[in-house]
């Protein structure tokens, strides 16, 4: 399973004991795997700047996890390629994410612990709103060269009456810059290329005897040339439409030809430059968001524990990774090993928008204990 659950308990000595009970507990009946989740000594500061800092840091959660999941799924984009493929380019500081997760350090150099809580906050906020930044910036160069790219190449497929024909004309096969003459190009159907030979000659007056060769063929049919006089051009169409013989509406024109092939080559080859180092960037700061969003897992549940649990700081974090079809039975272990910390919500899960004084627990479950989810199916649909 992809989902963690990250919950702090207080931490004095009556509580040690309830913390070996539950991690020996869940550990024996195979509910969770259990890793201790170390956050250091985070400067606290009044108790009103938390509860306002409790609101904007989950905010700022939703912000990041969603500009995760934006990243990991335009890496798939790019990558063209299966799921399996794309989750091993999904790396934090060079491991997978469950080792990241499982074996959380502070980072002390990118956000150093003796500054306040909100300027924190307010680098990694700023840090994830740049990196959306120029997430959009950087997809919107590469999607428009892929875009047209493949506005192109869907030119090449389909049947001869509607893909574009630049690679399958030659200069040889037309009649040009003549005063009287015109070559035309028409589409039969396979069961009337004998029809087509027989008749293309008297569909109109001024055909050109014998002018008529196949130049391409699909599974529906085939492409045809017939040289003509200019003056009799709608005659023939019309004659050949009842034949059910489609006239291309198509002239030769060697430079549209030569810049439409050059186009498409530098698309190609511009996409090709462009993908490494999107590429290399997706994955960098893929790492660089999700390490942040752990960071402000973290600053969650210190923030929370310290509302819930009161000062001097005392709590202590762990990571649970529950069992496949373990979640129900794991959850009423820990409100049992944890009912003595509120045993109203012991008694009976609060109502998510029951107002609790001095949290911010909208739209979010209340435990005895504090808890929050961390989602690593990044790659799923939201």
């Amino acid at each position: 399973m992809s989902e963690f659950w990250l919950i702090s308990a207080p931490g004095d000595k009556a509580n040690l004991t309830a913390w070996e009970r539950m991690n020996t507990v869940t550990f024996k009946a195979n509910l969770s795997s259990n890793s201790k989740f170390t956050i250091p000594d985070l400067k606290v500061g009044t108790l009103d700047a938390l509860v306002g800092l409790s609101d904007e840091l989950g905010k700022l959660d939703t912000f990041a996890e969603s500009v995760i999941k934006k990243i990991a799924q335009y890496i798939g984009e790019v990558l063209e390629d299966s799921k399996d493929k794309v989750q091993e380019n999904l790396l934090a500081s060079g491991v997978d994410l469950i080792s990241y997760l499982t074996r959380f350090e502070w980072d002390m150099a990118k956000y150093p612990i003796k500054q306040p809580l909100k300027n924190i906050s307010e680098a990694l906020a700023k840090q994830i709103t740049q990196i959306e930044t120029d997430l959009k910036n950087r997809a919107a160069v590469y999607n428009n060269i892929k875009g047209n790219l493949q506005n192109l190449e869907r030119k090449t497929t389909g049947n001869l009456l509607t893909r574009t024909l630049t690679d399958i004309v030659n200069k040889e096969d037309f009649v040009l810059n003549s005063e009287y003459l015109i070559t035309l190009l028409v589409v039969v159907p396979k069961s009337s290329y004998t029809e087509w030979q027989k008749t293309y000659e008297s569909l109109s007056d001024m055909v050109v005897p014998r002018s008529t060769k196949m130049i391409a063929e699909d599974a529906e049919g085939g492409l045809f040339t017939v040289t003509l006089f200019q003056k009799v051009i709608d005659d023939f169409k019309a004659k050949a439409r009842e034949n059910k013989f489609i006239v291309r509406e198509f002239y030769f024109d060697e430079k549209e030809l030569k810049c439409e092939r050059e186009e498409m080559m530098k698309l190609a080859s511009d996409k090709k430059q462009q993908y490494g180092p999107l590429l290399r960037w997706l994955k960098v700061n893929f790492s660089e968001a999700f390490v942040a969003w752990i960071h402000i897992k973290a600053l969650r549940v210190f923030t929370e524990s310290v509302l819930r649990y009161g000062l001097p700081v005392n709590f202590q974090t762990m990571l649970l990774q529950p069992s496949k079809k373990s979640s129900k039975r794991l959850r009423d272990v820990l409100n049992a090993v944890f009912k003595h910390l509120d045993e109203v919500a012991a008694a009976s899960i609060m109502d998510a928008s029951m107002d609790i004084p001095g949290l911010q627990l909208s739209n979010q479950e209340y435990y005895p204990y504090v808890y929050f989810k961390i989602d690593l199916s990044l790659l799923d649909c939201s």
